[in-house]
């Protein structure tokens, strides 16, 4: 017989308090709604043009640059989610850092004398 590991306990869900949302992940989210509903606009002004039947008025057309803002709200939500967890990291660092330094024992003048 060969010796299996014992399964691992599965991953916890999405938006517990173990996988707390981050500061961008509500624009990211935003973001590709806007975007979706942009693709679609964008999908059904353009068929007419290939189907040979009248175009859709100019206000369709403005609808397809949705497409465009979702990109950049999911971006600037990647961007926010990046920069927290630079600052999350170099915190971390600077409180590994400071321990390290408060545990190393300092000379004192008793010691050297």
């Amino acid at each position: 017989m060969t010796d299996t590991p014992a399964p691992s306990a599965p991953a916890p869900a999405p938006g517990t308090a173990k996988d707390p949302a981050g500061p961008g992940d509500g624009l990211v989210r935003i973001g590709a709604i806007v975007f979706i509903v942009g693709a679609v606009a964008t999908l059904v002004t353009v068929a007419p043009l290939f189907l040979g039947t009248t175009p859709f008025p100019t206000v369709a057309y403005l609808v397809s640059m949705l497409m465009a803002v979702g990109f950049v709200v999911a971006a600037v939500g990647v961007l926010r989610t990046v920069g927290e967890q630079r600052r999350q990291a170099k915190s971390a660092v600077a409180a590994s850092a400071a321990s390290a330094a408060s545990a190393s024992p300092a000379a004192s003048p008793s010691a050297v004398a």
